[in-house]
């Protein structure tokens, strides 16, 4: 018999950051901004993130949790959650997992504010939500996202670029203003929370791909 998603805390969280509560209209939005590479995306975000068999990994703003379930797939026996500050994403993501009959937990939390204890995780994956973030709480997550990593582990942020690219110039009109270094300015924030990034290289302009390791001890 498959197992089945497992979802926990139905209500809000308070957070500063931009919260989304349309998961419908969010994959229709972000397939049309992505132009249709956002499936390929998905994927080179795990390749990014070199996820290997067995391992216990994070999605942090898991959104309708597409990239999560591909996680999981890779995973294989690892354990895989999910966390998103909109109980409507984490409905959304565990309707989807039941169907495709993924052993996946689900969870409404925020990431500055992780319900994990230290040195959970061997990988955590953010996948373009940390620009939806205040400034201080943007970097409050990427604390936390290191305290909950075990040591050795490491952190796979993917967003948008900075000042140029057409998703800069699109996500500028909803309010969200990002800095021109924006690449910079991450990996600035990871070396804070005690990381160590790599901005790496991809075949996408408009996207950004950073790996940030947390010291074997």
């Amino acid at each position: 018999m498959a197992k089945t998603a497992r979802t926990h805390a139905h209500s809000a969280p308070h957070t500063r950051g931009s919260v989304i509560h349309w998961p419908r209209l969010y994959d229709v939005f972000t397939g049309v901004l992505g132009m249709g590479s956002r499936s390929a995306v998905r994927v080179a975000t795990l390749d990014h993130a070199e996820l290997r068999l067995g391992e216990r990994v994070l999605d942090v703003g898991c959104g309708p949790g597409t990239v999560t379930l591909l996680a999981k797939e890779r995973a294989g026996s690892g354990e895989v959650f999910g966390i998103d500050a909109s109980p409507e994403m984490i409905e959304r993501a565990t309707d989807k997992a039941a169907k495709a009959g993924a052993d996946v937990t689900f969870q409404t939390a925020v990431i500055e504010e992780l319900p994990f204890p230290d040195g959970s995780f061997d990988l955590a994956i953010s996948s373009f939500m940390l620009h939806h973030l205040p400034e201080d709480v943007r970097q409050a997550g990427i604390s936390e996202v290191a305290r909950v990593l075990k040591p050795g582990g490491r952190l796979l942020a993917v967003d948008l670029t900075g000042k140029g690219s057409l998703a800069w110039r699109v996500m500028s009109l909803f309010g969200h203003k990002l800095p021109d270094s924006y690449a910079e300015h991450l990996s600035d924030m990871m070396r804070v929370a005690g990381l160590a990034p790599q901005i790496q290289t991809s075949e996408w302009r408009s996207y950004l791909f950073i790996s940030a390791g947390k010291e074997a001890r």
